[in-house]
Order: C-alpha cells, then sequence, then structure tokens
C-alpha cells in the first residue's frame, strides 16, 4: 500500500530561512519538523507509504480546474495528477525551494498537468471561482486561523464544487507494547506545533471547520492505518520511516525547549521502534473531508 501523508510547510508571507514563515499572525512561526534533505526524504517515504488508504477516491473529471494549496515538495502532486491525468491542475507554495523540488519530481514522472505558481494562501492572485475543485492537505495543522485560510480559498472556488481536505491526528496514534514514555514523545510534537501556532490534533475537527467555512454539505470519512508484522510495507513505511521518524526529528527542539529529558525521550522513541517487532501493533487514524460550496 501507499500514500501521501506530507505532513507541511505551513503558509506565510515572509519566509525566515532557519525553518519557518509568519503571515500576519495566521500560521504558525516555524515549521516544526525542518527543511533539510532528511526531512524531504521523510515525506517522500510518507508519500510512498498511504496512496491507496488516502487517495483511492481522489479522482477529478477531464478538463477540470484544480488547485493544489500547499503542495510543498510535491509529494503528493504527482498522485493527484496521475489520478486525473486530464485535469489542469494548479500547485501552490509559498516556498520558491520547494517548488523547484516539487518541479523536478514531476518533470521526472513525465507528468505534464501541473503548473506550479509561487503564492501565499493568503494573498492568491487568482480570479474568484477560478477552480472546480480544491485539494489541501497537512496544510492546516500549521495554521493559526484554518477557518479564515478555508474561507479565502473558498473564494477561488465556482459555485457547485468541491474542497477536499486530509489531515492526521497526533491525538489517534495507539500502539502495542504500551509505553508512557512513547506517549511523551509523541505529547512533545503537539505541545511545540501548539506553542508554534498550529494543531497536530487537528483531524478531528474537519467537519466544524469546513462547516464554519460556509462549506455545506460536508463529509467526512476517517482512514485508520494499521500496521502489524502481517503488513511489512506499513511497518517500514509508515511506523518507521513516516511515524516514528517525524517524532525522532523533533529531539533537539524537544530538549531545548525542556519538555521532557533526554532519557524519557529516547526511550519513548525506543518504544515507538519496539511497536515495529514481530508482535507489535501501530494505529494511527487520518480524517479525509469533502465539502461542496453551495453559495
Amino acid at each position: 500500500m501507499s500514500t501521501v501523508l506530507n505532513w507541511k510547510k505551513g503558509i506565510r508571507d515572509s519566509f525566515n530561512k532557519h525553518n519557518g514563515y509568519a503571515f500576519k499572525g495566521k500560521i504558525t512561526n516555524t515549521y516544526v519538523h525542518g527543511y533539510d534533505p532528511a526531512e524531504n526524504n521523510r515525506l517522500q517515504d510518507q508519500a510512498d507509504a498511504l496512496v491507496d488508504l488516502l487517495h483511492h477516491d481522489t479522482r477529478y473529471p477531464a478538463g477540470s480546474r484544480v488547485l493544489e494549496a500547499g503542495c510543498g515538495v510535491g509529494a503528493q502532486t504527482i498522485t493527484l495528477a496521475r489520478n486525473s491525468p486530464e485535469a489542469l491542475i494548479t500547485s501552490i507554495d509559498i516556498s520558491e525551494t520547494s517548488l523547484t523540488e516539487a518541479k523536478k519530481k514531476i518533470d521526472a514522472a513525465g507528468i505534464t498537468n501541473v503548473e506550479f505558481r509561487l503564492g501565499n494562501l493568503f494573498e492568491l492572485s487568482f480570479q474568484p471561482e477560478s477552480f472546480d475543485h480544491i485539494f489541501v492537505c497537512f496544510v492546516l495543522e500549521h495554521l493559526r486561523q484554518p477557518v479564515e485560510a478555508l474561507s479565502a480559498l473558498k473564494t477561488f472556488l465556482r459555485v457547485g464544487g468541491t474542497i477536499t481536505v486530509i489531515e492526521g491526528d497526533h491525538g489517534s496514534a495507539c500502539f502495542h507494547p504500551e509505553s508512557e514514555e512513547a506517549d511523551k514523545a509523541i505529547g512533545c510534537l503537539v505541545e511545540l506545533q501548539k506553542r508554534a501556532g498550529g494543531n497536530s490534533r487537528i483531524g478531528r475537527e474537519l467537519y466544524p471547520l469546513l462547516r464554519k467555512s460556509g462549506f455545506d454539505p460536508v463529509h467526512v470519512s476517517p482512514r485508520m492505518v494499521y500496521a502489524d508484522a502481517s503488513r511489512p510495507g506499513l511497518v517500514e513505511g509508515f511506523t518507521k520511516k513516516t511515524f516514528t521518524a517525524m517524532i525522532e526529528g523533533v529531539r533537539i527542539q524537544t530538549l531545548e525547549s525542556c519538555l521532557t529529558d533526554q532519557t524519557t525521550f529516547d526511550k519513548g522513541i525506543r518504544d515507538l521502534y519496539r511497536t515495529t517487532e514481530s508482535d507489535g501493533v501501530f494505529c494511527y487514524t487520518f480524517f479525509k473531508a469533502v465539502g461542496e460550496k453551495r453559495i
């Protein structure tokens, strides 16, 4: 099984070269996962882990104009384009570096139905109702004001068009063997993102967020990842290379922020890897919402 779980960069109007943006207080101050090559590799591992789970039903008709808001390094763009080869996809991101990486991926794959543009989610230059569909994945978790972001995007969607939003929920992680230290390590990432103005448990809120933004009807479907030894691809691609790698990646920030001590955090990471052994189990839930613009 493969997919896209790009835990992504936020969208802001000035780029901080250390590792973040800032847009009038609307977006988080930092992208807690960083922008180094190791993180890009993790994003691609994620994108290869759960494609069927998250995207088997993401397809757009021929001629559809689709806006992908916050494409990052393009890990999901390839799946969108391949699932809807006759749709016209415009993928935006505020990071020029990310767009360069995304274009490389698309060109290498021989895909020709994607156009990339540098753009801020809150200051897009498209005409109202320019798109038939909008796709947003792992972006809202980094925004201070997700309802405002969704409302801004709604402007560019035609009446009768749809928005698809996918988010994870770090509060949904459960595993065997249980570990208080692993729970604490996950909680450190949740807290870091909260301090930055984001919400890593936003998946459970998609229905009310979309309704508050004026979309109706809204349909949400939970997508659980279940990994045990009988599913080695998910154990390797998701439990190890996606989720545990993500938690492990904030070790320095966690210790510098004094959220826990080194011994506790490191044991938590070891215990997460322990769930990948022959008797281990790991579960995580994503939420996929589709809303329609009626007016």
